[in-house]
């Protein structure tokens, strides 16, 4: 994996997450062939996991095409008032944006600076918070005027963040998942990913949906279902080739970011310098 777009930072520092091992995303393959389809779309999820049934790859339909900015490295996405608040990464030109939804315009930003370097993002009353990937620095804004109002500790990396209403919910890039409190950020509770009894590593951009936890893995074209009581997965939905091949002129122009239309049920996605955020609906097979 080639090193990209850092300029002249430290090597340790250019290549991100290039020393992890590519075997979890071999084991998530691996797991995808030893389940069978099943039916499902996001209105239905809750009903199916009620139901006690276990969820497998589910397949999508596009509702929608919406433009993106192919310079922006997203590493987190939520979906707020109509339009899209994005984080986005690297070293000198992570940011915090708001973004109008169809046309992909550019309405609010504002720059983070030097060294850090932006991942995920949640909205969690009134106020957004942002990951740093290893500074263990996080970044508290104002959802209206991104006024920067504070800023918070972890341990570890920062990857992904969503949140359940009560917990800001992390992903470190590990297959451990934390919920901090919000008020004072102590670590609550901490979930394993599980996929039939082995560990699911790398685990990226995180949207809380419906009672589930769906997260991107880095470098797969899949989200997986989480449970968050258990860490158990629940399913995975399979994005292969949403975005034509001839569109990623980048070998880190991964999928990452998924945001969720609470009150129109509508489901978002996009990745790391694509040119395209797609609305979904997931289908049955």
């Amino acid at each position: 994996m080639a090193c990209h777009r850092f300029g002249l930072i430290p090597f340790f520092l250019q290549c991100k997450k290039i020393t992890k091992q590519v075997t979890p995303v071999l084991l998530l393959i691996s797991t995808l062939t030893g389940l069978a389809c099943q039916t499902g779309t996001v209105a239905n999820l809750s009903n199916e996991r009620a139901a006690g049934k276990q969820s497998t790859p589910i397949s999508y339909e596009v509702v929608n095409v919406w433009p993106h900015d192919p310079d922006a490295f997203t590493q987190g996405l939520i979906f707020h008032d109509g339009n899209l608040l994005e984080s986005t990464g690297e070293v000198g030109r992570s940011s915090l944006r708001r973004v109008e939804l169809e046309t992909g315009k550019l309405l609010q930003k504002v720059d983070v600076p030097e060294p850090y370097f932006a991942e995920g993002i949640t909205l969690l009353k009134g106020k957004i918070y942002q990951l740093t990937w290893q500074h263990e620095q996080g970044f508290i804004y104002d959802a209206w005027t991104f006024e920067k109002v504070g800023t918070f500790k972890y341990q570890g990396e920062g990857w992904g963040l969503t949140n359940d209403g009560q917990s800001l919910i992390l992903s470190d890039g590990t297959n451990r998942i934390r919920f901090l409190d919000p008020d004072n950020f102590q670590v609550r509770k901490t979930i394993a990913v599980i996929a039939n009894g082995s560990p699911v590593n790398e685990i990226n951009e995180l949207e809380y949906v419906q009672g589930e936890i769906y997260a991107n893995i880095w470098h797969a074209d899949r989200i997986v279902r989480i449970e968050p009581q258990t860490g158990q997965i629940v399913g995975w939905i399979d994005l292969t080739g949403i975005l034509s091949r001839n569109e990623i002129h980048d070998e880190e122009a991964v999928l990452n970011g998924i945001a969720y239309d609470e009150t129109g049920g509508r489901l978002f996605v996009t990745g790391k310098l694509w040119p395209k955020l797609f609305e979904i609906r997931l289908i049955r097979k």
